[in-house]
């Protein structure tokens, strides 16, 4: 995880001369962007006694420690101490951590350690010119990452969680469909759930009808999915899942639409995934354990929880170890 990328932020919410807080994998970070636009992540951290640097202020493209006044570069080099004002530039040893940061998908990405990848999960309908791009949440979620993926991949739910406009009661039976592990150029590598077919009483904010939707779902990192709906006679929608794991049991989620409704508002498209989403987060917070069992037989599982047990393979492959159970860690 320390190796991958995560979302953080929505670009445009860091604005020049402001320093935004936010977490990521237990990190307390600080984003900023200078002067010149470009984004800086550090850890929100002054290592002279702790304080959070977000507290402070931006000036001339260096940050001011909110407690004691010492200022860093751009660079996290400390550059000046007001109670020692004789000591110069070069006798200052004090450094904050910085990370990698780029912008991608109208989000701010960091990656804590060494990337494995040059760049943030593919999600190749962001660059169609016929999907219009809406970005929903931030989501809060007292969960861990691989729950909620787990969770964007269940279609069982629909018809209860989202009865009415997922699905309904009456049609709860899920179809067969397939599984299997994928590499690609557009999605790169992973596991895939395709044929997957859905009766939805109103499948989006421009539906007036139900109808039998199918979907394709596709994870391409441990925590991030990308949902494909098929509407008979209209060109293909996207909905990507990406989070932002705060702690191995908080995350924040981000979500982008990619759909041809170019008649509804971005408040109203937002508001559907809003009611979508925030009738998920109850279940999600209630499961026990908040983080996602790795361990065979921790969970009983049936036939139409073939995509849930793919991805649990999947993480098991990828040796992930944040924001799961596994049989070789203590089970707290």
């Amino acid at each position: 995880m320390l190796n991958d990328w995560h979302p953080v932020a929505l670009s445009q919410g860091i604005a020049t001369g402001a320093v935004t807080a936010t977490d990521l994998l237990d990190t307390r970070l600080a984003l900023w962007r200078d002067s010149g636009g470009v984004l800086h992540a550090w850890e929100d951290r002054c290592p002279h006694r702790g304080t959070r640097l977000s507290m402070g202020a931006l000036h001339n493209d260096t940050l001011r420690c909110a407690y004691h006044g010492w200022t860093f570069g751009s660079e996290g080099r400390c550059k000046h101490i007001p109670a020692l004002p004789a000591l110069g530039e070069a006798n200052l040893k004090a450094q904050v951590a910085t990370y990698r940061v780029q912008e991608c998908y109208g989000l701010v990405w960091v990656c804590l350690g060494e990337p494995a990848a040059p760049a943030p999960p593919p999600f190749p309908e962001f660059a169609d010119p016929a999907l219009r791009k809406v970005w929903c949440g931030p989501y809060d979620v007292q969960s861990s990452g691989p729950r909620i993926v787990e969770n964007f991949l269940d279609m069982a739910h629909f018809a209860f969680v989202h009865e009415g406009i997922l699905g309904m009661q009456e049609q709860a039976a899920i179809a067969n469909y397939t599984v299997e592990n994928f590499d690609d150029a557009d999605y790169g590598s992973g596991v895939w759930a395709k044929q997957c077919r859905a009766w939805q009483p109103q499948a989006s904010k421009a539906a007036t009808a139900g109808a039998d939707i199918e979907y394709t779902y596709r994870v391409v990192r441990p925590l991030t999915a990308v949902l494909t709906k098929h509407p008979v006679d209209r060109v293909r929608e996207a909905i990507a899942l990406m989070l932002q794991p705060q702690t191995e049991t908080t995350t924040r989620v981000w979500i982008i639409l990619a759909l041809d409704d170019f008649t509804s508002g971005d408040d109203e498209l937002r508001q559907f995934q809003d009611t979508i989403f925030l009738q998920d987060r109850p279940i999600l917070e209630s499961q026990s354990p908040a983080r996602l069992p790795l361990i065979p037989g921790a969970e009983v599982s049936v036939a139409c929880d073939r995509m849930s047990l793919a991805y649990r393979g999947y993480l098991k492959q990828q040796d992930l170890r944040y924001g799961v159970l596994r049989n070789d860690q203590e089970n707290t």
